[in-house]
């Protein structure tokens, strides 16, 4: 679609069907290739929801306030030699020429220029789901025989990726590290074999704050590109702003907030994002993990106000783990003066967001884990046993036996997670007060028990 400006500055759009340059110069289409994908925003970095707010803002095809849902797999062309022009890249979506869904989408494409300006990329694509996003991109970024060194403390999904299938499927093997430990992390890279170091911006499950700035600049010096999952952490960091190379996410997550939908996105610079889209090289391009558009368009409604629910998944989190902390109960919140890491994710920290939607209950043992949950969700209506995290009401999970099930215990035990760690993701629901006093019930049936004593 051509774009047009009223007076106001916003994007309208209307279709551009023809590849004769009757409405533009066809030389500004090849040289503007590389950023088919861009925001549009300058590279300067700025406070997420601001950005978010200057991004281009797609209109409905009838003038809608919201973009309309271009649900074709396939798209028409007016003369043959378009087609022709579209395949060998001379045409492409940065001037509205598009070829086929899995290729790319007007309405996922849009999705992809929000999460660019949310993450402050160049650009970003949208897949089916975070696990899509977490293996294309690795798989672009490495070869049969290449080597990656990661986090211990991952995503069970993820760590088994490292783990098992991509030495098993793909001869690319991975050296484990305690992340914050930077003189392990330096000893493991090989430069010139060493192509990406992964880790979590906040590990899950253990709430591990990563030095992103270091742990770049340590890359770098390698030559490696640096790969950070914020999945835990929307608005609350920015990697890119702090040294990252790629960030992906599971938008499943906070920035979906409604436990329906599920999604990824792998956001970059635009030269990587678009080689995954090469019609013989990319990873996105040929393993195929498309976006449906329809999920593209509830998403992308949804942006807009993932600045203001994660002010309150983050506020309540800190309430209660503030609350819970004063009850003797072990747990972890980055927010709180005594995590290993408070201080310096207060430095990484975009202002105003907080230290994250998720705190961690210690309860030592599976069964004080489950007893604790079962009166959580059952007895007092606290929140609900169910894994994943960033939705509207409490999630509780005990990672060991879930989530993270996929490290054996000894990759448990050096990730650091304990077998009766109880993950809680905060929700928004209800008042604090009734919240709270859920909670205190419930710790009071689980004293009264007998199995768990201060």
């Amino acid at each position: 679609m051509a774009e047009t400006k009223n007076q106001q500055g916003f994007v309208f759009s209307g279709k551009k069907r023809s590849s004769t340059g009757q409405d533009g110069d066809d030389d500004f289409i090849v040289s503007n290739k590389k950023s088919m994908l861009s925001t549009g925003l300058p590279s300067m970095w700025e406070d997420p929801a601001a950005a978010l707010a200057s991004a281009r803002h797609e209109f409905g095809e009838h003038g809608g306030v919201n973009m309309s849902i271009e649900a074709s797999a396939t798209f028409t062309v007016m003369e043959p030699e378009t087609m022709r022009r579209m395949f060998a890249g001379e045409l492409g979506p940065d001037r509205d020429f598009f070829i086929y869904s899995r290729h790319f989408n007007p309405t996922v494409l849009n999705l992809g220029r929000q999460m660019a300006a949310l993450e402050g990329t160049e650009a970003a694509y949208c897949t089916a789901s975070g696990m899509s996003a977490i293996s294309s991109v690795l798989l672009q970024l490495c070869s049969s025989g290449g080597h990656m060194v990661a986090s211990r403390t991952l995503y069970g999904g993820t760590h088994a990726l490292l783990t098992h299938f991509l030495p098993r499927a793909c001869n690319i093997t991975t050296t484990f590290v305690d992340i914050n430990d930077h003189e392990m992390v330096k000893n493991a890279m090989v430069e010139g074999q060493t192509k990406v170091l992964y880790f979590e911006s906040i590990s899950n499950p253990t709430l591990t704050v990563a030095n992103i700035p270091e742990l770049s600049r340590i890359a770098h010096d390698k030559g490696a590109t640096v790969v950070v999952d914020n999945t835990f952490s929307p608005m609350v960091l920015s990697p890119a702003r702090l040294g990252a190379d790629v960030v992906v996410h599971s938008i499943s997550k906070f920035i979906s907030g409604g436990a329906d939908i599920i999604a990824g996105a792998v956001c970059g610079p635009a030269n990587l994002v678009n080689s995954m889209m090469d019609l013989q090289h990319g990873a996105l391009m040929l393993l195929g993990p498309t976006m449906n558009a329809k999920v593209a368009f509830e998403l992308s409604e949804r942006i807009p106000h993932l600045g203001l629910r994660m002010k309150e998944h983050c506020h309540r989190a800190m309430v209660y783990a503030t609350k819970i902390k004063k009850l003797g109960l072990n747990v972890i919140y980055p927010g709180l003066e005594d995590h290993p890491q408070h201080e310096l994710l207060k430095s990484m920290a975009n202002k105003e967001y907080g230290f994250g939607g998720l705190l961690c209950i210690d309860m030592e043992t599976e069964e004080k884990a489950n007893r604790l949950m079962n009166h959580l969700q059952n007895c007092t209506q606290f929140g609900f046993m169910a894994v994943s995290l960033g939705y509207y009401e409490t999630l509780m999970s005990c990672s060991g036996s879930s989530t993270s099930s996929e490290l054996n215990d000894e990759e448990q035990a050096l990730a650091g997670i304990s077998p009766g760690l109880v993950r809680i993701s905060v929700g928004f629901v209800g008042t604090l007060a009734q919240k709270w006093s859920q909670f205190e019930k419930a710790f009071s049936r689980l004293q009264d028990s007998g199995l768990y004593k201060n």
